[in-house]
């Protein structure tokens, strides 16, 4: 539970930093149907989808419990 907290600060953090991709999505959606913001809306995804994996990947760097000697034996061995 305790790296699900540490994922949920680091996340609020990374959509604050990269809160563009969230407005694009919301601009898309609350516009008038208009082919010539389809980029909002694919710009939006992409953005808060690399937020996401940024903040997963760093809860996931930042876990005490595991060591270093184990994450990398486990990256290399394609666990």
């Amino acid at each position: 539970m305790k790296t699900f907290w540490r994922y949920v600060q680091i996340q609020a953090f990374v959509f604050v930093c990269g809160i563009v991709g969230p407005i694009f999505l919301i601009g898309f959606f609350a516009s008038q149907p208009d082919p010539s913001l389809k980029w909002m809306y694919w710009w939006g995804l992409f953005i808060t989808a690399a937020d996401v994996l940024i903040a997963l990947g760093l809860a996931s760097a930042t876990d005490g419990r595991r060591s270093v000697k184990t994450r990398t034996k486990k990256v290399i061995e394609g666990d």
